[in-house]
């Protein structure tokens, strides 16, 4: 469901239960198109710490209360530091939705640099690739935004300081929430041609696509049935359940899931639209809707915007790979015919008295055949019958070399090729600036920083891997990248741990740490379920994993990150089980 203006509706009378009153103690800027406002809220209980997420992005564009902590950069952006500077101390006044349109204004009721009253508004507007965050004064004129527009770059609408601030242009499309009967009759009539849902967003502002099949659903029994065929009473009833909705502020959240357990809609309403093939449940709060819906894309997004650089380098290393090993291999055929060169060699010298410069090719008895069958040996007539022997001699020496040679090249491109898929899934498993900085310095340490703009070496802290406990209370580490996996396996387990890895795949070092104790079948089970979700393998089915002794796990000397060796290892097979591994998160 896109972003609204019902979902914004439901959002702000959210914030307005919640957060009116509340103090601005800090503004932060974790990511450059996302402002984190942390508020200390009064309540009767104490005093309740908040965090409001004002998100522009392009792609999911949202604001809600938030439980995700995300790391700040080292240096604040400047439109931080300007909030930071007209907002920190104030107190939310008042949440206004601008009309039945996807803006929101906050306002800030706090004190300017000579401790006067001042008041200053946030304008947080949730429009796709023109969303944006806009600081105004007292009296609404634009003192900043996150993304500033000149003339050059619209010519309908500018946002540059000093100037006042205006809504976007109205749609010429009816408002669902004020429209009457008369203007729903004269709309119906002239729709001929279209199906329910688009008559709903043809004809009125605001509405999603789900929310638009869901009014059609409700009044036609059907989404997609023709405006000609419903009926005009039924349609009308349902326009106007959906604006009791907000007449009443009745709104829910409500979060609809694959059968994997995957968010992929969610709204202020129930959706009656989802199979049996789906689970659509209530929560809540939509702060926890929202969360849990562009949580995984939001941090998707995160690590794609940030890693750009690194998985360009991986894909052209694996590219690069790649011919390598094909071309590799292909010469390795051809070495096949090594044999064949010291045999017309011998030939050409046991009846060379036959032979002279000039000839094109020779008819030679085989004997190393048992049949002594003729063979036709090939020559070059610029030279004498001695130099095309050792031309074919030469050729037997060079292929058996090459032979030998194409073998360790290829085994070495193909374990540099593994390393390389290695660090991809490690890029999967990055959830911080953190992890992605020690990725950065393994491959700037594995060779890669000729290929690496502007980076060099740095200290980096101790690693932190994923920390789990079992259901029968046993802990367990994950690496999330092989600088992780090296620390986990070579520093912190001890001998009498369990080590588990997905089999024959790219995957994280998982360690259940025993405590002296032999651990249970449970702990096992779960600890190979971990592995398993975090490995190249995490959407399979009785993935295979190994298992064994730490002591029974050594790192080659010279070998790449990440990379060990094992012994006297069991192999337990299971399927990753998203929610059950969060579950167990610490």
């Amino acid at each position: 469901m896109a972003f609204d203006a019902g979902m914004v509706s439901a959002i702000v009378n959210e914030l307005e239960n919640k957060t009116l009153g509340a103090r601005v103690e800090r503004v932060n800027q974790p990511e450059k198109d996302e402002i984190v406002l942390l508020l200390h809220a009064a309540r009767e209980s104490g005093r309740e710490n908040l965090r409001l997420s004002l998100s522009s992005g392009t792609n999911n564009p949202h604001f809600n209360l938030t439980r995700t902590a995300k790391e700040n950069p080292a240096a604040p952006p400047m439109f931080c530091m300007l909030l930071r500077k007209h907002l920190t101390g104030s107190r939310i006044s008042g949440i206004t939705q601008l009309g039945f349109e996807r803006a929101v204004e906050f306002a800030f009721d706090g004190y300017d640099e000579m401790g006067f009253p001042a008041k200053k508004y946030l304008v947080t507007e949730t429009m796709g690739k023109y969303s944006n965050l806009i600081l105004l004064d007292s009296s609404k004129k634009v003192v900043s935004a996150l993304k500033l527009i000149d003339l050059a770059s619209s010519s309908v609408r500018q946002i540059l300081p000093g100037f006042p601030y205006e809504l976007p242009p109205v749609q010429k499309k009816l408002n669902p929430l004020t429209a009457v009967r008369e203007d729903f009759d004269m709309a119906f009539d002239d729709a001929s041609g279209m199906t329910a849902d688009k008559f709903m967003t043809a004809k009125y502002f605001g509405l999603s696509a789900l929310t638009a099949r869901e009014i059609a659903l409700r009044g036609a029994g059907r989404s997609d049935v023709q405006i000609t065929d419903c009926d005009r009473e039924k349609l009308w009833s349902a326009i106007c359940w959906f604006s009791d909705i907000f007449r009443n502020r009745s709104f829910d959240p409500w979060l609809v899931s694959d059968a994997a357990g995957r968010p992929v809609e969610y709204s202020f309403f129930e959706p009656l639209e989802y199979g049996s093939d789906f689970t659509v449940r209530r929560l809540d709060s939509f702060g926890e809707l929202l969360d849990e819906y562009f949580g995984r894309r939001d941090k998707a997004e995160r690590i794609r915007q940030r890693t750009a650089d690194i998985f360009r380098l991986l894909s052209n290393a694996e590219n690069r790979l790649t011919r390598k090993i094909a071309g590799q291999k292909q010469d390795l055929e051809a070495c096949a015919d090594k044999d064949k060169y010291k045999k017309w060699g011998d030939l050409i010298t046991a009846n060379i008295w036959r032979l002279s410069r000039g000839m094109e090719s020779a008819q030679l008895e085989d004997y190393y055949s048992d049949d002594c069958a003729v063979v036709t040996v090939p020559l070059d007539k610029r030279l004498t019958p001695q130099q095309n022997a050792q031309r074919y001699y030469k050729k037997y020496t060079k292929s058996k070399t090459a032979e030998v040679e194409l073998a360790k090249q290829i085994k070495l491109a193909e374990a540099e090729l593994n390393y390389i898929y290695t660090v991809f899934d490690s890029l999967t498993h990055a959830e911080s600036e953190n992890d992605i900085l020690e990725i950065r310095d393994e491959l700037y340490r594995s060779g890669y920083a000729s290929r690496m703009k502007n980076y060099s070496t740095k200290k980096m802290p101790a690693p932190k891997p994923l920390e789990f406990r079992t259901t029968d209370g046993r802990r367990v580490l994950c690496g999330k990248n092989n600088h992780q996996n090296d620390y986990l396996t070579t520093k912190i387990a001890s001998k009498q741990d369990y080590w588990f890895h997905v089999k024959n795949q790219p995957g994280s070092h998982c360690v259940l740490f025993t405590d002296g104790d032999e651990p249970t079948e449970r702990d096992f089970t779960e600890a190979a379920m971990i592995a398993a979700y975090y490995s190249k393998a995490s959407e399979g089915q009785n993935v295979p994993v190994d298992y064994t002794l730490v002591r029974n796990v050594r790192k080659p000397g010279g070998s790449k990150p990440g990379f060990v060796i094992y012994t006297t290892n069991y192999t337990a097979y299971v399927t990753p089980d998203e929610r059950r591994v969060l579950a167990m998160k610490v």
